[in-house]
This record gives C-alpha cells, structure tokens and sequence, in this order.
C-alpha cells in the first residue's frame, strides 16, 4: 500500500537542564517500544511525566521524530514487584510454523488481531513465513485451558454469504479479511469444497465487518473512511478476475512496462492477495492497493486516467508507479519501501522498522514467484 506522508513532525522542543533521574523516576526506568501513531507527548502522558523528560533522558535532539520500533527508557509508573508487573505487559514469543495464520495465532493465545498486529507492527494483510518470530502481548500459554477457554468465549458468530459465479473460499476469505479454514469450519464444509453458484456460506461476523476506521494503529479521517467503505461497497457488487487471471494480467503488464513481473507479483500479492476487493481505511483500493494520489499519479504517467476499481487499470497504476520508484530509487529496496512508505520519506528519514519488515516480506514473496 502506498501510504501518505507522515503528518508533520510537532516543532522541537527546547531543552533544559532536567533534573537527575531519581527525582523525574522515583520508581526507576522501564523500557517502551514505540507502535504506529504514538507520539512523545502520548507516551509522556501514559507514563506520568513530559516531554522534556522524555527527549532529554533519552538524548532526543527532535522529540517530535519518533518512530514505531524506536525504544524509549520511560519512568515506572509506581513502585515495587507488583509495579513492574503493571508497567510492563506479559510476552510471548511465537515461531511461525507452516500452517499458520495472523488469526488463528492471536485465536491460539486468547489475544485480538488487532493487538497481534500492534504488538509486531504489521498490517492486516501482512504476510508471515515459518520462521518468523511474533510478540504475543498479554496471551495466555498456547497449551493452558484458560487459552482455550479465552478462544471460545471469543468465538465469532456469522452472517450468511451468497456464492456467485466466480467466487473461490480463498476469495470470499480475503475480501471479508478472514481464513479459508476458519470460512470452511462456519460453514460445515471442507477447506477444498467446491463451491456452485446460489451455495450459502457462513462467514465469521468478526471478520465480515466494513471497512473499519483504524490501519496498523493509525486512526484516518472520516471522510477518508467514508470513501474507502463507498470503494468496499461497489467493489463488493462487482465482477472481479480470479486470481489465477489477476496473476496473468500483473504478470503481462509487468512485461509491457519493463517491471520484474516477479516484484510485481510480489508486491501484488502482499497488498491484497490479488484480491480486486481489497480496501484499507486509507482507500487504498484493489490489487495493488493504491491510494486515490497514486492514481492520479500513475495516470499521469500513463497519460490517460485510470479507473482504481478496474482491475486492470488498478494492476497498470501499481506497476507504472513501481517503474517509477525503480529508477528513481538507489536501489530495489529502496524502491520497494517507497511503495509503502513514500520514497521522499524513505530518502529523507530512511526506513521505518515497519517499512523494512515490508521490504523483507516483499523480497521472500519474490523469490517464490
């Protein structure tokens, strides 16, 4: 997904002498990681102190440039064996193994998905690897029964789904941000059922909902929420090509505009599963997940204006505006950052530690293709 700028950076603060940590940390220091849109003054408050504290203990020259990944050393909220336990949430650490999905692992824990992403600074579409190593932020152990009690009472109910003429469960399943398996258990089928036109499916309500107003811990504004569930709706309505001919049309265009149609594949694949009804809260819309200012620059690259809801045309501003990055980037890393994060932002302020999981995620998809 091509992201907007970053909003601007809060004007530096001016610092002065602050006083020695004992008076400013009575309790003693702990450390924080910064998630997707937190800021200095946020964490200060959180944590009982200011911003001039923050940025001078922890030799901030910009408080207003933090990013997610960074750590921070902050004051203890309060004393004692039990303060640090409320200071600091309980991890685990998770090894991915071949098999799992984002949702049947915060499910496993008795943790959201929502605080699964946060707690790894991922995206709802990210993909993950066996090997990867996940945070699992106040879950229980896999194996205890209160796990599997949490992941009972959390059970989602389900709304009912119409097969139409076209339709796969892998489909039904990204574009309602669900799992064939968990689609397939709702609906009393097995995860390679064929599906015939008219078939009622039951897909997980917790999944099923419209686009929410919150990506990777960011919050949009409402008019840009608004436009992105108009975007879901008519996308929702509309034929869309499967995905063995949504590989085939990235795969030519690729070709016709001189990309790797590997990284095109790649990138397509990661943002939307080539999946045309794929929208964020951002309005990044369809299979390359482009944002209506990515639009009208991949149209006037093109020199003629591309429909996003097109598939085609939503393949042609992906790969166009990846023409582009290439050869204005450095490198393909940097040009596969500057498709999520912006390449202005990436030359300027580098990459975000979000930004290069995108790029090693990216990197791995295309050696698969």
């Amino acid at each position: 997904m091509v992201t907007a700028a970053p909003p601007p950076a809060a004007p530096a603060a001016t610092l002065h002498a602050v006083a020695a940590p004992g008076r400013v940390a009575p309790h003693g220091w702990t450390a924080h990681t910064v998630r997707p849109g937190e800021t200095l003054d946020g964490i200060a408050q959180r944590y009982r102190t200011t911003v001039r504290v923050l940025a001078a203990h922890n030799h901030l020259k910009n408080p207003g440039m933090i990013h997610p990944g960074d750590r921070l050393s902050v004051p203890r909220t309060s004393g004692g064996a039990s303060s640090a336990k409320a200071a600091t949430t309980k991890s685990t650490v998770h090894v991915v193994r071949s098999g799992d999905t984002l949702s049947g692992i915060a499910q496993r824990y008795g943790v959201s998905l929502a605080s699964l992403l946060k707690a790894n600074h991922r995206s709802a579409s990210s993909f993950i690897h066996p090997g990867d190593r996940l945070v699992v932020r106040g879950g229980k152990t896999a194996s205890s029964s209160s796990s599997k009690a949490a992941a009972r009472s959390t059970a989602p109910s389900t709304r009912s789904y119409t097969v139409r003429s076209g339709d796969t469960l892998s489909g039904i399943a990204a574009r309602y941000d669900t799992t064939v398996g968990a689609l397939a258990r709702a609906s009393g089928i097995s995860t390679g059922s064929l599906l015939r036109v008219g078939q009622r499916l039951k897909v997980p309500t917790t999944a099923a909902h419209a686009v929410s107003d919150t990506f990777n811990g960011v919050k949009y504004p409402s008019g840009v929420v608004a436009a992105a569930r108009r975007n879901h709706d008519l996308l929702a309505k509309r034929s869309v090509p499967s995905r063995t001919e949504t590989k085939r049309i990235i795969t030519e265009t690729a070709r016709r505009h001189g990309v790797d149609p590997r990284l095109a594949l790649a990138v397509g694949y990661h943002e939307s599963g080539w999946n045309q009804r794929a929208v964020s809260p951002a309005n990044a819309v369809g299979v390359m997940q482009v944002i209506p200012s990515g639009g009208e620059w991949a149209s006037s690259l093109v020199g003629r204006r591309l429909n996003l809801l097109d598939a085609r045309d939503n393949i042609t501003a992906g790969v166009v505006m990846l023409r582009a990055l290439g050869r204005a980037a450095s490198s393909t890393d940097q040009a596969i950052a500057g498709y999520y994060q912006g390449l202005a932002s990436v030359q300027r302020h580098g990459m975000y530690s979000d930004t290069k999981a995108y790029v090693r995620s990216i990197n791995r998809l295309r050696a698969t293709m």
